[in-house]
C-alpha cells in the first residue's frame, strides 16, 4: 500500500471535501488529478497558516450571520400576529391560498426585516382563521410567527 499524499483543496470536491479542507488522498489521484487541474496544492507551513486565517474568518463571518438572525427573530416574535385579508367565500373558504410570499411581505411591511420566502414554513391556509408559520433563519435559529386570515 502506498503512502498517502496530504494536500489542501483550492475548490469544492463532491465526495472530498470543502475550500480550504485538509485532505489526504491517493498519490496518483493528487498528480494526475488535483494538482494539474489546480484544484489542490500541496501542504507547507505558511498554506496551512493560510487555511488556518481562513477557517478563523469563517467563524467570525457565520456568528455574525447567528446574531443576526437572532436580532430578526426577535423583531418578528416581538409583533402579536400578521394579519392576511382575503377574499372569502362559502363556508369561510378562502379563494386561493396564503403564500409564503404573502407572509414575507407583511413581514416586511410591519418589522422592516427582509425575510427569504423560500425560509418560510407554514400549513395549507384554505380557510379563514388562525395559523402558525416557522420561519428558519439559520441553522440554529428559527422564528414562529402567528397569522390571521381575515375577510378582504
Amino acid at each position: 500500500m502506498s503512502k498517502r499524499v496530504q494536500l489542501v483543496l483550492n475548490k469544492d470536491i463532491s465526495k472530498l471535501g470543502k475550500s480550504g479542507d485538509l485532505v489526504e488522498v491517493a498519490p496518483g489521484y493528487a498528480r494526475n488529478y488535483l494538482l494539474p487541474l489546480g484544484l489542490a496544492v500541496h501542504t507547507s507551513p505558511g498554506v496551512l497558516k493560510q487555511v488556518e486565517r481562513r477557517k478563523e474568518q469563517e467563524r467570525i463571518r457565520l456568528a455574525e450571520l447567528k446574531q443576526q438572525s437572532e436580532l430578526i427573530k426577535k423583531a418578528i416574535e416581538a409583533m402579536q400576529t400578521i394579519s392576511i385579508a382575503k377574499q372569502v367565500g362559502e363556508n369561510d373558504a378562502i379563494f386561493g391560498t396564503v403564500t409564503t410570499q404573502e407572509v414575507a411581505d407583511a413581514i416586511l411591511s410591519l418589522t422592516k426585516q427582509e425575510v427569504d420566502r423560500r425560509t418560510i414554513t407554514m400549513p395549507d391556509v384554505h380557510q379563514l382563521g388562525a395559523y402558525t408559520a416557522e420561519i428558519k433563519l439559520h441553522p440554529e435559529v428559527s422564528a414562529t410567527v402567528k397569522i390571521q386570515v381575515v375577510p378582504a
